[in-house]
């Protein structure tokens, strides 16, 4: 059956129920935005621009772009009209009325050409089958002079979770695949910058954005090693009883083990749309 997502990502499908996912996607902005807004400024993000944020989900980024962000006109776009009532429904109790509400596809957002400042896509691009597709899309709604980020992650620098455990490179890996096999890059942050050169953008910046459990909490990484996430990848035979356990393992650790700590990586990917003569 054909999927009219085009992307990885389906919330009513996860394995831990459409409530929990929303609570996990919460943790997961919490746990690192005050850095990427840090980032974000520095890549020439300020009040009073035009911003869209694709693939917006229940709108905790949004959230936070309109509190930092009160003169700017800031459209939200997802697929997903679920996750987009979601949003709606905090944000239309917040003050700023700048915020218009998008129900379409990052291939095809059905908006004008030369129309934003500045685009953000965050943990998307990972789920996507066609990247280059999504990217010259977003190439065409930017403002000549525009910039384009994408904030996503590469699980081959995932990051660090002690106390070890042997099997948990092999979990990322059947991950990896498991992505793959489905249509998704887990790996995509490190092809972001030819990416970006490949549909047109230049001025190309790469950096990345460190979370360490013991300078923001634990919560956000308890969210991403809920054992409940991965069952369903055991039942079927993608993880094998030990790849499980050692997931339920560093779940366990976090929520009890004082000695327990993590490291995770997000990579932030930007790219300018060039001013060209005519423009």
């Amino acid at each position: 059956m054909m999927n009219p997502f085009n992307s990885t990502y389906n919330v009513s499908h996860s394995n831990i129920g459409v409530e929990a996912e929303i609570d996990r996607l919460k943790a997961q902005v919490e746990m690192s935005w005050e850095k990427e807004f840090r980032n974000l400024k520095w890549l020439g993000l300020s009040d009073g621009m035009k911003v869209l944020e694709v693939g917006c989900g229940p709108g905790f980024v949004t959230e936070k772009l309109v509190e930092r962000l009160p003169q700017s006109n800031i459209s939200a776009l997802d697929i997903d009209n679920n996750l987009l009532a979601t949003a709606k429904q905090r944000l239309n109790k917040a003050t700023n009325t700048n915020i218009e509400f998008i129900h379409a596809s990052v291939y095809d957002t059905g908006l004008p050409e030369h129309e934003y400042d500045f685009v953000i896509a965050r943990l998307v691009f990972l789920h996507l089958y066609e990247p280059e597709k999504a990217a010259l899309e977003i190439f065409r709604v930017l403002k000549p002079g525009g910039k384009f980020v994408i904030i996503d992650i590469d699980d081959g620098i995932f990051g660090v979770v002690e106390p070890k455990d042997d099997n948990f490179q092999s979990v990322i890996d059947k991950f990896i695949a498991i992505q793959g096999m489905a249509g998704g890059n887990r790996e995509i942050g490190r092809s972001l910058p030819r990416l970006l050169k490949s549909t047109g953008f230049s001025n190309i910046e790469m950096d990345a954005i460190s979370v360490h459990s013991d300078l923001v909490g634990r919560e956000g990484f308890k969210e991403q090693f809920n054992p409940k996430r991965f069952e369903a990848f055991y039942k079927f035979g993608y993880l094998s009883k030990s790849e499980f356990q050692s997931i339920d393992k560093a779940f366990e650790n976090l929520m009890e083990n004082p000695d327990s700590y993590a490291l995770m990586f997000f990579l932030v990917a930007s790219g300018t749309k060039p001013v060209t003569v005519d423009d």
